[in-house]
């Protein structure tokens, strides 16, 4: 069975794999490519392994790697996915089936429904994990989400400075506007809108530990009279906002909550107002969430497709002003956060341990050939309440963002050229 399988999987690039069974090989060896690259060797060490991969290999492939019983003995990691991932692509199939599409439903049914209760425990299993550990990959501002590149040899702190810029040029900010950040992550995006525009901000999390390090941030900064951080759920939040932002948080609302996400922005969106969402997205169109990465990384998650999100939108009665779609941003940022990773697993190892690490390699390294090769996307949209809300043309957006980077370049000492 192994062997029909990769001999109908692997036509460019070679994959080796021995079982207790025996050895199976695949495809053939490229002479241009460095040793290892598109050339894994791999070792299933227990039949017992075989057994879970050929009945749940979404689940199991990833375990097996973390508790040591998938060994890669040439190659890496990463050679491996990307030799799955660009023969699985090269397939031309759409990696989402239908039957994908009636099981997201019973996924995001079963494990997407996030009450209040739940979704504060979902975001502690993540986010309230040791600060060293994010700060070890993490640009110094700490944005824990796709990042912007203006050029491709951007560094992390460039692109994810861009990143700030673009959404803060999107928001049309004014001095004495006051903005919602939901989802404010360790307080950045908050603290650089505050900065750019002399306007007010609360960010609000379920984190307590990005709690703790948000407040620090803007006591630190002088800034505590006009950003505020508060520990509350967006359902249960009063008030009205001039703009609303809210980024890499939608991927952890559920897809039951669409309604209640959107309604909950235009309730809390003042007339005139304008909201930004940024959020993980498929191109393929729905399909269910890994087993993995909802077991260990991110419970209680889903990306949708646009078709799923939409039309939420639409029954809540908000323009859509602005749709972009950001397709390679993230697989490069991952990419990159993945080489800082490695490159400080040595004072990591200090707290986690070496299941630890794999696990965190296999998610960095599995969500970035998502990105490449699966139809993974990031999308922004911008909404508003009043049809006049935004201006006509996008013009507006480029201007700011020149404006934002000429100031930084003119104040090189500033914090905001610091960011």
């Amino acid at each position: 069975m192994l062997k029909t399988l990769l001999a109908r999987l692997i036509r460019h690039g070679r994959l080796t794999v021995t079982t207790p069974f025996g050895t199976v090989a695949a495809g053939q060896r490229d002479e241009s490519l460095p040793a290892g690259r598109l050339d894994v060797r791999l070792r299933l060490r227990k039949a017992a392994t075989v057994l879970k991969l050929a009945t749940n290999p979404d689940l199991y492939f990833g375990e097996a790697y973390m508790d040591g019983d998938l060994v890669i003995e040439q190659g890496s990691l990463y050679d491996l996915m990307e030799l799955l991932g660009s023969n699985i692509a090269a397939l031309g199939q759409d990696p989402n089936p239908k039957v994908g599409q009636w099981a997201s439903k019973v996924v995001g049914a079963l494990s997407a429904r996030n009450d209040p209760r739940k979704a504060r425990a979902n975001v502690a299993h993540h986010y309230d994990l040791s600060g060293e550990l994010y700060r070890s990959f993490l640009d110094s501002d700490m944005q824990y989400s796709c990042a912007y590149f203006r050029h491709p040899d951007d560094d992390i702190e460039a692109a994810q400075l861009a990143k700030r810029q673009h959404i803060a040029a999107k928001l049309l900010l004014a001095p004495g506007q006051h903005v919602l950040d939901i989802g404010c992550g360790w307080g950045g995006l908050a603290l650089f809108i505050a900065r750019t525009a002399d306007v007010r901000v609360t960010g609000i999390t379920l984190s307590q530990e990005q709690l703790a390090v948000a407040r620090r941030r803007a006591k630190e900064e002088g800034l505590d009279h006009r950003v505020k951080f508060e520990l509350v759920d967006y359902r249960l939040l009063q008030g009205q906002f001039d703009r609303i932002v809210s980024i890499g948080m939608f991927e952890h609302v559920g897809l039951p909550n669409y309604e209640t996400y959107f309604g909950a922005i235009k309730r809390l969106l003042a007339p005139a107002g304008i909201a930004m969402v940024h959020s993980i997205g498929k191109m393929y169109g729905p399909a269910p969430t890994s087993t993995w990465i909802l077991k260990y990384i991110f419970p209680g998650g889903y990306v949708p497709a646009l078709s799923e999100v939409l039309p939420a939108v639409e029954r809540q009665g908000l323009w859509l002003n602005d749709l972009e779609v950001l397709r390679l941003h993230y697989a490069d940022t991952l990419r990159l956060w993945r080489e800082r990773f490695e490159a400080r697993w040595a004072d990591l190892s200090r707290v986690y341990d070496e299941r630890f690490r794999r696990m965190w390699e296999f998610y960095l390294v599995g969500s970035e050939i998502s990105f490449r090769h699966f139809g993974f996307m990031v999308f922004q949209v911008q909404l508003a309440r009043a049809v006049d809300a935004a201006p006509p043309t996008r013009d507006y957006l480029y201007e700011a963002e020149v404006d934002m980077r000429a100031r930084a370049a003119a104040a090189p000492g500033t914090a905001l050229a610091a960011e």
